[in-house]
Order: C-alpha cells, then sequence, then structure tokens
C-alpha cells in the first residue's frame, strides 16, 4: 500500500522536532507545519498534487534547498536541480556539526538514475532539520503505511511531554 505525502510528512515534523534543540529561530533554516508557513515570496514553487513542503535551507532565492514529500530541489548559484525522492538514498552529511567556522555544507543523496544531488545544510543545531528530514523521508520508503502512523504518533506525544 502506497504512503501518502500527508503520512511521510507527519513522520517527518516529527522526527525533526525529536531531534532538533528549541529554539527552531535559525538564521537559513526551517520546518514547515503547512505549506502556507513557507515565508519566501520571492522563491517560485510550483508544488505537485498532494505534496507537502517539509524543511529548507534558504541562503538567498539563487542558493537553496527545499524538500518536500514529493522531491528534492536545490538551486545553486541559479542552477537548479531536482529529484525525486522515491527509491533514493543518502550519501553524505557532511560536516554538519559545524567544527570550524563553516556556517554551511553540503549533504548528497543518490537518486534511482544514479546521479547525486547535493543539497544545502545549516550547520550546528540547525542542521538537525534538514538531515532528519532526508533521512526520515528516506525511510519511510522500507515503512508500512501503519509503522509510519505509529512512529509519529509516538514521537508526537514525546514531543509534547518534553514541552511540559
Amino acid at each position: 500500500m502506497s504512503k501518502t505525502d500527508k503520512s511521510k510528512h507527519g513522520i517527518c515534523i516529527a522526527a525533526i522536532r525529536k531531534h532538533t534543540i528549541k529554539p527552531y529561530n535559525f538564521r537559513w533554516t526551517k520546518f514547515y507545519v503547512c505549506n502556507s508557513d513557507f515565508p519566501y515570496d520571492e522563491i517560485q514553487l510550483e508544488l505537485q498534487e498532494n505534496e507537502l513542503l517539509i524543511c529548507s535551507t534558504v541562503l538567498d532565492s539563487e542558493n537553496h534547498s527545499i524538500l518536500t514529500t514529493q522531491r528534492l530541489i536545490t538551486k545553486e548559484n541559479g542552477v537548479e536541480k531536482i529529484g525525486s525522492m522515491n527509491e533514493v538514498s543518502d550519501e553524505s552529511y557532511g560536516n554538519f556539526k559545524g567544527y570550524g567556522d563553516v556556517e554551511i555544507i553540503f549533504g548528497l543523496v543518490r537518486l534511482t538514475n544514479e546521479l547525486e544531488l547535493k543539497y544545502f545544510i545549516e550547520t550546528g543545531k540547525a542542521s538537525m532539520i534538514m538531515v532528519h528530514g532526508i533521512r526520515t523521508l528516506i525511510r519511510t520508503q522500507i515503512l508500512t503505511k501503519k509503522n509510519i502512523e505509529n512512529l509519529t504518533r509516538i514521537w508526537n506525544r514525546q514531543n509534547q511531554n518534553n514541552e511540559e
């Protein structure tokens, strides 16, 4: 049985919240509970049917990565590359802890056609948003719909308990 965009979105947001230290007010990186939370009017985004935004690292309109329930979109120096997130594998998260003065690094995923797609990661605490967004979306490929629902419920409960 196919997983819905809503279930993929729910587990990714739950994973991001579980693994990211508050407050979530990072310089370039955000996650989205709903599509209307996307604050970048200067970025033209045409979402597919039922496609939901998960997270992004946006330096400016010419340099950004946006993860949705269906695609990873990276624009580097004005050149946009888009990869389907079906049957993709993660290759590298780089030096996401941000040792030194490095504020932005690239992660890497391998697409089904053996091509690689880079994506921006803000280093430090913010890195958990893109790392866990990508990692969790990839892992949904092997989970059943019921597994996703159970994990989402458990993680959301844990996040609520941690907020109290």
